[in-house]
C-alpha cells in the first residue's frame, strides 16, 4: 500500500493554542461521569430500578451509540471537507444538545417503572449520541494538527488533562451540591470550552484536499478494518478500556456497600484518583521520549495491576488504604489517557488518512469505547444480582463477589491486554505475503 505523507506539521503559535484546542476536554469529560459512573447508580437507589434492568438498559442504549461510531466518524470527515465554521456550528448544536438530554435523564418527568425505563434509554441515546459527536469531531481537530510522537502525545495531554479536571469537578459536585449545580457548571464549561475552541491553533487542510467538498465513498467507513495495524491497536485497545471500564460502573457500589465509606469518601476517593491521573501525565511524556510509545504503554498497564489488586483484600472501615489504591492507581491511568490516542494519531499518518479520512479510524476507535462501556454495565451489573448482590445489602458472600468483580476480573483483563500489547504491537506477527500493514 502507498503511503500519502501529509503535509508538515506547522508550529503552534501561541503558548495559549494547546490549552484552547483542549479546554472543550474538560466539559466532554466532565459529562462522562454522570452517564456512566453516577447515573446507574441513581436510578438504581434513589428511582428504584431494579439492578439488573438498569445495566440491560445501559448495555441497550451503549451498543446502539456505538453502532452509530463509525456514521459518525464519516460526518466528521464530511464536515471537515468544509470550511471550519461548519465543524464549530454542528459542535454548538451536539452541545446544546448534552446540556438538554443530561437534564432530562436526572430530573424525569415520569415515576412508573416502564415510563421511567423508556425515559431513561430515549434521554440516553439523544445524549450519547450528542456526546459522541462532539468528541469525534474534537479528536478529529487534535490528529489533523500533526507532528511527531512526542508532539501527538502533547496534543493528546491537552485535552486529556482538562478532561481529567472536568471528571474531578464532576465527582466534587455530584456529591457536594446534587444534580442541579452540577449541570449547570456542565452547561457553563460546555460554552466556554466551544468559545475556546474559536481560537485554537487551525488544522492544517490535506494537500489534494479539492476546492469544493466531494462525498466521501462509503468504503471509506470500512477502510480502517482492512488494515492489520488498526485491527491490532484496536484489539488491545478494546480489552484494556473493559479492564477499566468495569470498575468504574462498580465503584460507587464498592465504596459504599464493600467499604462502608461516607459520601465525602467516595468523593476523595474519585478527586485523589484523578488527580493523581493528572499530575502523571507529564511523567507518561517523558517515559515515552525515553521508552516509545508501547512500551510506555506498556509500563502503565502493569503499574495499575500491581497497585489495584490489593483492593479485592479490602473490607469495611479500611477506606485510608483505599484512598492510596485510588491514588497509585491514578499515576497509572494517565498512560491509558494519553498514549492510546497518540499510537492511533501516529497511525492515521503513517496509513495517509490524515486530513482526508481519520474521522472513520476515529469512529470504530470510539465504537470500541462504548463497547467497553456497554459490555461493563450490561454484563457486571445483571451478573452481580443474579450472585445474590443487591444495592446496600450486607450479605458478607454477595459482598464478596463484589470485591471479585471490582478487583479481580479488571486486573486479569488489564494483564491480558498486556500481553496483547507486547505480541502485537511491540512484537508484532511478520506480515503474510500480498496483507495490507
Amino acid at each position: 500500500m502507498s503511503t500519502v505523507l501529509p503535509p508538515p506539521a506547522a508550529p503552534l503559535p501561541r503558548w495559549w493554542s494547546g490549552p484552547a484546542y483542549g479546554l472543550l476536554g474538560l466539559p466532554l469529560a466532565f459529562v462522562a461521569l454522570p452517564l456512566y459512573v453516577v447515573l446507574p447508580h441513581h436510578y438504581a437507589t434513589v428511582l428504584g430500578l431494579p439492578l439488573a434492568r438498569v445495566g440491560a438498559l445501559l448495555m441497550l442504549v451503549r451498543l446502539l451509540d456505538a453502532a452509530a461510531e463509525p456514521l459518525l466518524g464519516r460526518l466528521s470527515d464530511r464536515l471537515y471537507q468544509g470550511p471550519l465554521r461548519a465543524v464549530l456550528g454542528v459542535a454548538g448544536g451536539s452541545a446544546m444538545v448534552q446540556v438538554l438530554g443530561l437534564a432530562g435523564l436526572f430530573f424525569p418527568r415520569v415515576q412508573e417503572p416502564q415510563a421511567l425505563a423508556v425515559w431513561m434509554v430515549a434521554g440516553l441515546l439523544l445524549t450519547c449520541l450528542a456526546h459522541s459527536q462532539l468528541v469525534i469531531a474534537h479528536q478529529a481537530w487534535g490528529v489533523r494538527l500533526g507532528g511527531d510522537a512526542l508532539q501527538r502525545s502533547r496534543v493528546v495531554a491537552w485535552r486529556e488533562g482538562p478532561g481529567l479536571i472536568g471528571v474531578v469537578t464532576a465527582s466534587a459536585l455530584s456529591v457536594a451540591w446534587g444534580a442541579g449545580p452540577m449541570l449547570a457548571v456542565f452547561a457553563l464549561a460546555l460554552l466556554v470550552g466551544w468559545l475556546a475552541l474559536w481560537w485554537a491553533p487551525r488544522p492544517a487542510p490535506s494537500a489534494s484536499a479539492p476546492a469544493r467538498p466531494a462525498a466521501l465513498p462509503w468504503a471509506a467507513v470500512w477502510q480502517p478494518l482492512v488494515q492489520a495495524g488498526f485491527r491490532r491497536l484496536l484489539a488491545v485497545f478494546l480489552c484494556n478500556g473493559i479492564a477499566s471500564a468495569i470498575p468504574a460502573a462498580l465503584m460507587l457500589f464498592f465504596a459504599q456497600d464493600r467499604l462502608q465509606a461516607t459520601q465525602a469518601q467516595t468523593a476523595l476517593f474519585l478527586v485523589l484518583y484523578f488527580v493523581c491521573g493528572a499530575l502523571s501525565m507529564p511523567l507518561w511524556l517523558r517515559a515515552v521520549r525515553r521508552w516509545g510509545l508501547e512500551r510506555a504503554w506498556l509500563g502503565g498497564m502493569l503499574l495499575a495491576v500491581a497497585c489495584f489488586g490489593w483492593t479485592v483484600g479490602l473490607g469495611s472501615g479500611q477506606a485510608a488504604a483505599f484512598a492510596v489504591i485510588c491514588a497509585l492507581s491514578g499515576m497509572a491511568l494517565g498512560a491509558d489517557l494519553a498514549l492510546p490516542g497518540a499510537l492511533l494519531a501516529r497511525l492515521v499518518e503513517r496509513h495517509g488518512a490524515q486530513g482526508r479520512s481519520e474521522g472513520a479510524y476515529l469512529g470504530w476507535w470510539n465504537l470500541a469505547t462504548k463497547l467497553n462501556l456497554a459490555l461493563a454495565a450490561g454484563a457486571a451489573l445483571p451478573l452481580l444480582q443474579w450472585g445474590g448482590y443487591t444495592p446496600g445489602t450486607q450479605d458478607a458472600q454477595a459482598l464478596q463477589r463484589l470485591a471479585w468483580a471490582y478487583a479481580l476480573l479488571p486486573c486479569a483483563l488489564k494483564l491480558l491486554a498486556a500481553t496483547l500489547l507486547h505480541r502485537l504491537l511491540i512484537r508484532p506477527p511478520t506480515p503474510t505475503p500480498g496483507a495490507t500493514p
